[in-house]
């Protein structure tokens, strides 16, 4: 047995397999040049972890294959070390459905034939799979060389995406302070991933209807979802005399002095101080005959 190896199939390879290995190096449960691509069951048998190869899937012997017919689940490689990463609690279980819903559902579909062919729409799996040599009869040297450059960009890819997650994990409890002091519209002091953090704590039923934080050296008004499926839609639109306005124009339809955006689809809005978006703030609930419950 080769501690911190991992055994995969050789040739052409997916994104399945290369996103395994990316999750397992993030998670230093393997050593990158322990990497063995083979299809000789000898060599594999001596590899401590085994994807996408083997015809076995038995996570307690550290065996990820999913192509056999006895295994009927909807999990390519990538989704069973995913979920092995959970079951060893290397991963919780908020931490597992953030990393399925952000990258694994959509490897472990367009690997097993269900992802729907969209034209004009590129997915991670289409990403990966532009690394593979382009001639059919590229050399073993050539693949090896494309997987590990594949290996490395699926492993920065999925590094950011977690370092984003800590990072707006570690910025709850503001915004859970925010929705328990106000009622209508959420106030922040500085710039903060808030819209993920604000349905993980039930902000489907907050009342509020509007945040307000900064933006660079500006101040964002910026319109609720109804839920987080939908974060185009607002619970409150902008005044659509504002659609597209910029600066002295949008100054003058809103009568706000340092004016400088409101999108044309009204659900955000920029303001030069954060006296200007309070009072963009204002006017948008008289227009709407909305009570405005907090002190600002």
């Amino acid at each position: 047995m080769i501690f911190r190896s991992l055994g995969i199939h050789d040739g052409t390879f997916h994104a399945d397999e290369v996103t395994a290995c990316a999750l397992l190096i993030l998670f230093d449960l393997i050593d990158e040049e322990k990497i063995i691509r083979t299809r000789d069951t000898a060599r594999l048998a001596n590899c401590e972890y085994v994807c996408d190869v083997g015809g076995l899937y038995d996570p307690q012997k550290k065996l990820f294959d999913h192509h056999q017919a006895d295994y009927q689940g909807k999990l390519s490689s990538a989704g069973m070390i995913l979920l092995y990463l959970k079951e060893k609690k290397i991963l919780t279980a908020e931490e597992y459905s953030f990393f399925n819903h952000m990258l694994i559902i959509g490897v472990d579909d367009h690997d097993n034939g269900r992802s729907p062919q969209l034209l004009g729409y590129c997915t991670f799996s289409h990403v990966i799979a532009g690394f593979t040599p382009i001639h059919y009869d590229a050399t073993e040297e050539e693949q090896l060389k494309a997987f590990f450059k594949a290996v490395n960009f699926a492993l920065g890819h999925i590094k950011r995406l977690w370092g984003r997650y800590k990072y707006t994990v570690d910025c709850r409890k503001e915004v859970e302070e925010a929705m328990g002091k106000y009622r209508t519209c959420l106030f922040f002091d500085r710039a903060l991933p808030w819209l993920e953090n604000f349905f993980a704590l039930g902000g489907k039923k907050h009342s509020a209807i509007f945040i307000i934080m900064p933006a660079g050296t500006q101040w964002k008004l910026r319109g609720i979802p109804p839920d987080l499926a939908r974060r185009m839609k607002v619970r409150v639109s902008l005044p659509k005399e504002w659609a597209g306005l910029l600066e002295e124009d949008l100054g003058r339809a809103s009568g706000i002095q340092g004016a400088v955006f409101c999108h044309k689809g009204l659900f955000t809005s920029v303001w030069e101080t954060r006296e200007g978006a309070v009072r963009a703030l204002k006017i948008v609930l008289k227009k709407n005959g909305i009570k405005n419950e907090d002190v600002v």
